[in-house]
């Protein structure tokens, strides 16, 4: 019998001391599989996921053993939350081991966008020598602005301010005398995306903050702004970030999540043709060193929640 189904990539160290103790069916497709997937939970009592398999609906309610279910990741959009407290099923995120990963990424994509420098490749490989049409801005000196200020933004609020760059934040939830605001302006939403060069989106997806970066949003930010999304897909209306960069009315933005994932074909014409712009599969918290951080963290609270320790 089967104790443990993990449906996507996991960090083979991590697996391997699971399966020390555990009997346990990997495979980093099964989320794409679902009559397979239906039947191999039937009886179990720990499930492991990333963000691709949807633990809810028909699933959810045919394993029937359920007792624990790690995600290796932070977002929880893909489980029903409430279904699980209703049946006494722990989950357990990995809160904080990828938040490195996710804020290297803000930088680094910040500073390739300003920088403006490495997308010459085709005009270099034709034999041209655009030296005067790439002349990008600096980091330094600019104002990093971050929509919602849980621990990720915390994190890139500390490594913007290090390249020399002013912070400034956005997040009602977080009260106003909390230590954290320590050298980070607290604003509201519009002045934030009125005065910032760099803005990068740090929300979870809630009915409250489903679009709320959208046409109005990108008509107060500055023309030559950076928008950098490695949050949620559904809390940006992608369609206003294309006409925007269309039309000259943002300076650049990389998307690390999508409203629909996996991105295919046709969702991805959507974005043909648009300048300045990143697109990435949903890796801005998947490093070898983050994907191990993750595993093994998942690995030590599924197993201390099946023995009684959590």
């Amino acid at each position: 019998m089967t104790d443990i189904v993990i449906t996507e990539f996991m960090d083979e160290a991590a697996v391997a001391a699971l399966k020390a103790r555990y009997s346990v069916h990997h495979d980093p497709d099964l989320f794409g599989k679902p009559d397979e997937l239906a039947k191999l939970v039937a009886d179990i009592p720990a499930l492991i996921v990333r963000n691709q398999t949807q633990v809810r609906g028909a699933l959810l309610a045919g394993a029937k053993n359920l007792k624990v279910v790690g995600r290796l990741g932070v977002g929880l959009d893909n489980i029903d939350m409430e279904a699980c407290s209703a049946r006494g099923i722990q989950v357990f995120p990995a809160t904080g081991a990828n938040s490195l990963s996710v804020v290297e990424y803000v930088i680094g994509t910040a500073m390739t966008l300003l920088r403006g420098a490495y997308f010459a490749n085709a005009a270099m490989l034709a034999g041209e020598f655009p030296k005067t049409k790439l002349i990008g801005r600096e980091i330094a000196g600019k104002r990093m602005g971050l929509v919602g200020f849980g621990a990720i933004a915390r994190d890139a609020a500390q490594h913007a301010k290090a390249l020399g760059m002013t912070v400034a934040a956005y997040d009602p939830y977080v009260p106003a005398d909390a230590p954290v605001w320590q050298g980070i302006e607290k604003l509201e939403l519009d002045a934030l995306l009125a005065t910032s060069d760099v803005i990068s989106i740090h929300l979870p997806l809630t009915p409250e903050t489903r679009g709320v970066i959208g046409q109005a949003a990108f008509a107060r930010m500055k023309p030559d702004a950076i928008l950098i999304n490695a949050a949620r897909g559904g809390v940006m209306d992608e369609a206003a970030l294309v006409s925007a960069l269309k039309g000259g009315r943002l300076g650049g933005a990389a998307l690390d999540v999508f409203e629909q994932e996996p991105l295919k074909a046709d969702g991805a014409k959507l974005f043909a043709g648009t300048p300045n712009l990143i697109l990435t599969p949903h890796i801005a918290g998947n490093t070898v060193e983050s994907n191990g951080r993750v595993s093994g963290l998942v690995a030590e609270r599924v197993m201390a929640a099946l023995e009684g320790r959590a």
